[in-house]
């Protein structure tokens, strides 16, 4: 399952990849912003999608807001959850390949959906590598937690 979630700075971009999602046939479940809306704070729609992500551990997140850093470091403020911004191609497959990165953000202000739609081609296609040196990082990470 993936979870989408935007505040108003990320809500056309979040509509645009809902319908991307729609076209791969991917199966998902919009968690608000459910209209632009001004007052929006994108920390409750980070948290939102944090929390679905985190109950299974299939699941993955997406969330949007004007640059993609607020929400990424809010919804990395919740244990379970390894959010990064996917800002290019290389940085999107690693987070895969060797973060196991579960939530990606993007910037609805800062980057063009064509491209945003190509990083999560690349994002859900990737795989965590499993290996050992990874293993023990994410272990490293958990600590932290």
């Amino acid at each position: 399952m993936i979870y989408i979630g935007a505040d108003h700075a990320g809500y056309n971009l979040k509509e645009q990849i809902k319908e991307w999602l729609t076209s791969q046939d991917l199966k998902f479940e919009d968690i608000g912003a459910e209209e632009l809306n001004p007052t929006d704070d994108y920390p409750d729609f980070a948290k939102a999608v944090a929390d679905k992500v985190t109950k299974n551990p299939e699941a993955k997140g997406i969330l949007a807001c004007g640059t993609a850093e607020g929400m990424c470091i809010a919804a990395n403020k919740e244990k379970g959850i390894r959010a990064i911004i996917g800002y290019d191609e290389f940085v999107t497959r690693a987070s895969r390949e060797h973060n196991n990165a579960n939530v990606i953000c993007f910037g609805g202000r800062s980057q063009d959906p064509e491209e945003v739609k190509k990083l999560l081609k690349i994002w859900f296609e990737t795989q965590y590598s499993g290996e050992e040196r990874h293993d023990r990082r994410l272990a490293k990470i958990e600590d932290l937690e």
